[in-house]
Parts: structure tokens; C-alpha cells; sequence
């Protein structure tokens, strides 16, 4: 049985990856880095799956069509 994907939030995204905030927010916006997913009406996180693909080859990572 497959592990459940976890949401991780703005903070974990940071030390896992080590960009500044502001560098995910571009790369969000030029389509080189996961986008977050709305998991309440404030809230939002990162799937880790995604984050740890982007991770894994960041150069050729592109958002899922």
C-alpha cells in the first residue's frame, strides 16, 4: 500500500529546498516550481511529492499538464 503525500507547509518548503520565499513565489509563477494547494480558506501547503520531485531535478522539473 502506498504512503499517503503529505502537506507540507511554507516553512518545511523553505528548509527542505532552501530558496527564499520570494524565489518559490517566482518560480511558482514561471511554472518552474509546484504550486500550493488550498487545504482551508487561510491555508495552503505543498504536496511532497512534488517538492520532493522538484528536489530530485529541479532543472527539468515543469508542472504536470
Amino acid at each position: 500500500m502506498p504512503e499517503p503525500d503529505h502537506i507540507m507547509r511554507l516553512k518545511t518548503v523553505l528548509a527542505r529546498t532552501g530558496l527564499s520565499r520570494s524565489t518559490i513565489y517566482r518560480k511558482i509563477a514561471e511554472g518552474s516550481f509546484p504550486a500550493q494547494i488550498k487545504i482551508s480558506i487561510t491555508g495552503a501547503g505543498w504536496r511532497e511529492s512534488d517538492v520532493n520531485r522538484w528536489i530530485a531535478d529541479p532543472v527539468a522539473w515543469r508542472k504536470e499538464r
